[in-house]
């Protein structure tokens, strides 16, 4: 339980200073243990602009590797925002360290040609 306590307090922490806007919508993350989701918030509106799953990949048969999968993830939601028009992300890592699948993530997105 104090894993989830501890999480719990540094997204809390993470939370107070960024906001997503029109300008720069919040790409979030969340892991489980098998998956890892990505979604695009707008706070102002309280909508979410774009989401991806590990669920909805086409792993074929390589489900090995979560860190790749992750990046993959990572690719898919640049892709999403770019379709609608969003370069510019503020990253929100939900309280999870920055390393392994968070970090693959971010790197994927950055690579499909998010800026944060």
């Amino acid at each position: 339980m104090a894993k989830l306590q501890g999480r719990a307090r540094r997204k809390l922490r993470i939370r107070k200073k960024i906001s997503g806007t029109p300008e720069r919508p919040r790409l979030t993350v969340f892991r489980s243990n098998k998956q890892i989701y990505a979604q695009v918030v707008d706070d102002t509106q309280g909508t979410t602009l774009a989401v991806t799953t590990s669920l909805k990949l086409d792993k074929s048969g390589d489900d090995s590797n979560k860190s790749k999968c992750a990046e993959q993830v990572g690719e898919a939601i640049a892709q999403a925002c770019l379709s609608k028009g969003i370069k510019q992300v503020v990253f929100d890592r939900n309280g999870y360290i920055y390393h392994g699948r968070v970090k693959a993530l971010a790197d994927g997105a950055r690579k499909g040609g998010l800026e944060f």
